[in-house]
């Protein structure tokens, strides 16, 4: 069950990365003085990446917590 833990551990580090991605790319489109449609546009393409991160992370979570239950 240790592998189960910590491939979980780190699938939801690796969905936690991309959050942060999400984060920095988003504030940056913010800084960048965009017109209200660009930075509309400029989210609206971060948003798959954004859900795909949330996914990953959450996996990995139920991974860990399955491991601990079955350990």
């Amino acid at each position: 069950m240790g592998m189960l833990i910590w491939g979980g551990a780190t699938v939801s580090l690796a969905g936690l990365a991309g959050l942060v991605w999400c984060i920095l790319k988003v504030w940056r489109l913010r800084r960048a003085g965009l017109s209200d449609t660009e930075l509309r546009a400029g989210v609206q393409a971060v948003m798959p990446v954004n859900l795909g991160a949330l996914l990953l992370s959450v996996t990995g979570l139920m991974m860990v917590v399955v491991g601990i239950m079955l350990g």
